[in-house]
């Protein structure tokens, strides 16, 4: 049988849809954007092979010459809008290299991702946060409804991220829209979004050239101006696209989702308010169940590769589906259960919500972070919290691979 990863289903009930598969084979054959077709990998310890075997699977169809699978990774990014003479912007990121070239990009960035200088940013994330609720406290004064997503979740780590990276505080709302329009995967916005995007990008380059700033983007270009071969012109617009769009969406779509699901489970909420030391721990638990990123970026085999009982040749894509690894009842106990005093595995964090192995999701740290400030002060802040709709009512946007909320409408007082 073969599965199609863009439809209803999956989109609109992805648990049990990607339940259904995981048990039926833990490697089928399926189809993914424009029709690409992929192996989907559905079992934990299956996409843990994948994403942390970088000998056997790479994430650069450019890796397996001759196979034709750049052409098709190229030809389905076209399909989604992508203009041809942007396409090396998102084809050539550093989510998509491999090897020493991902070593050398991973390297001029990570430095300001370590959990120690994540933790410094702690107070910062901290004074965002009270700042942020102040005005939703304004705004739900009364009963009035508060728009949560647009309020909070989105406004908070799309202030952290570009406080880090250096996009000017007057800037801001354009980044929050383009990243929007990239997320809807409609033709008629992606190409004007993503055009705005690598313009101020480059405008931006050229302003801290000439007036260099404390930030990442100064050190980016410092970097590339004194060792051209460390960083092409391209290779800096991407990561500076690559940073901003998944410093904010992830992060959004994690609180709204965690919200969410803590207000429909209202006796894991009291735990958390009775125990707030829970709460760490309760991220990773939110980040497995409800986390908003479904599946990994696709992989390529290098070699013929036996895995879950089907042979993947070389050059084939596969496609790790992270939503039906984390609840993978081999690995996790009871795992449709959200449970915030869970705990991990012996395997690190236990959940592959923020990926394994080398493409491990650089700002990990940060989200943790900041989901977790931002949940517990929203809950201690507001003890009459609710939502303002009745959970069916809530509208799951139809983005294939994210589970994102269009609005998630409050009551705060």
């Amino acid at each position: 049988m073969s599965v199609d990863l863009t439809t209803a289903e999956f989109v609109t009930d992805p648990y049990t849809a990607y339940g259904r598969i995981r048990e039926e084979a833990p490697a089928l054959r399926g189809t993914f954007f424009g029709g690409a077709p992929v192996w989907v990998v559905t079992r934990y310890d299956e996409v843990r092979a994948v994403l942390g075997d970088s000998a056997r699977f790479a994430n650069d169809p450019g890796s397996v010459p001759g196979s034709g699978a750049a052409d098709l990774k190229l030809a389905a990014l076209e399909q989604v809008g992508i203009p041809r003479d942007l396409l090396h912007y998102l084809a050539d990121s550093i989510v998509s290299a491999d090897g020493a070239h991902h070593t050398r990009l991973r390297k001029l960035v990570s430095r300001a991702f370590t959990v120690r200088r994540v933790a410094a940013l702690r107070p910062r994330v901290e004074e965002i946060t009270a700042g942020l609720l102040d005005r939703v406290a304004t705004s739900g004064a009364d009963g009035a409804a508060v728009d949560l997503v647009e309020e909070f979740a989105y406004p908070l780590p799309i202030t952290v991220i570009c406080e880090l990276v250096g996009i000017p505080e007057a800037d801001r709302p354009s980044w929050h829209e383009w990243s929007k329009d990239l997320a809807t995967m409609d033709r008629e916005r992606i190409p004007a979004a993503l055009r705005d995007m690598v313009d101020h990008v480059l405008d931006l380059i050229a302003r801290r050239r000439a007036d260099p700033g404390d930030d990442l983007l100064t050190g980016l270009v410092r970097a590339q101006d004194e060792d051209g071969d460390r960083l092409s012109d391209s290779e800096l617009v991407t990561m500076v696209l690559s940073l901003v769009v998944a410093g904010q969406e992830t992060t959004a779509h994690l609180i709204s989702n965690a919200v969410v699901a803590l207000l429909t489970r209202p006796d894991e909420l009291a735990r958390l308010r009775a125990d707030p030391a829970l709460w760490p721990g309760a991220i990773t638990e939110l980040m497995r169940r409800i986390g908003p990123v479904q599946f990994a970026s696709t992989r390529y085999a290098l070699v013929d590769t036996e895995l879950g009982g089907v042979t993947i040749r070389a050059g084939e894509g596969v496609q790790p589906a992270l939503v039906a690894a984390n609840s993978d009842p081999r690995e996790f106990a009871d795992p449709d259960r959200l449970d915030v005093a869970r705990r991990t595995t012996e395997r690190g964090e236990g959940h592959v919500g923020f990926g394994f192995g080398p493409h491990y999701c650089l700002g990990a740290a940060l989200a943790r972070q900041e989901g977790e400030v931002a949940l517990r002060a929203l809950v201690e802040r507001f003890p009459g919290l609710a939502l303002a709709v009745d959970p069916g009512e809530l509208v799951w946007l139809p983005v294939p691979g994210m589970r994102r909320l269009e609005s998630v409408p409050l009551r705060v007082s």
